[in-house]
């Protein structure tokens, strides 16, 4: 796989943020019930020592945990987090793809329950659990 390959399936984003923004390009591909995340790895998403950054992988990981929320509900109503919690088991290297692929463990009228999968070439390099507070939608 050279740099610039993107694995099936994977499109450009669809949301972007700020905190994101120096990151990109990042990629998703939604299923029925979530949102996996990827991106090449790249100079940008490392830290001091040449490592990627555990920083990118709890944003990452807080994200698609909660973009999984919102696609097992329909997007009918928005998602805020209330805890994070991140092992990380590996390490991954430049040039690699990160995917970060969730599971919705429960919804409910006002909490979800996600947790996910961090994976570099497919070698989980770290496990998250989310919980995510309901709000609704601004106008």
């Amino acid at each position: 796989m050279t740099f610039t390959d993107i694995p099936a399936g994977f499109e450009p984003h669809f949301r972007k943020a700020p905190l994101t923004d120096p990151w990109e390009p990042l990629y998703s591909k939604k299923t029925d019930k979530a949102v996996i995340i990827g991106l090449r790895l790249a100079t940008p998403h490392t830290n001091a020592r040449g490592l990627i950054h555990g920083g990118l992988i709890a944003a990452l990981a807080d994200a698609a945990m909660g973009y999984s929320c919102a696609q097992a509900t329909g997007w009918t109503t928005s998602f805020v987090t209330v805890s994070l919690s991140i092992d990380y088991v590996g390490a991954a290297e430049i040039g690699q793809w990160l995917a970060v692929e969730s599971d919705v463990i429960k919804t409910g009228s006002t909490i979800c329950f996600a947790q996910c999968l961090v994976k570099a070439d497919d070698a989980v390099i770290a496990r998250a659990s989310g919980t995510f507070r309901v709000v609704p939608k601004k106008g």
